[in-house]
């Protein structure tokens, strides 16, 4: 089922504010936030899952095909 270009613009609204969150915290030291590690698997997997819903990634499961050289 396709998305409507709202739902598309909501999506790609709540990846871009996961991505800046992720910069962020790139920016302090995990030592300074309890389950820095997990927090940011958490939003790692949220932004690939955005990025497939909206058409951008491969699911994780999927093999790359490898382009004939």
């Amino acid at each position: 089922m396709r998305l409507t270009t709202v739902e598309r613009e909501r999506i790609t609204d709540s990846m871009l504010k996961i991505q800046s969150v992720r910069a962020n915290l790139d920016e302090i030291d995990d030592a300074k936030i309890p389950n820095a590690g997990e927090i940011g698997a958490c939003l790692a997997t949220a932004d690939r899952s955005l990025r497939q819903a909206l058409g951008y990634a491969r699911p994780a499961d999927e093999p790359e095909t490898k382009k004939p050289e």
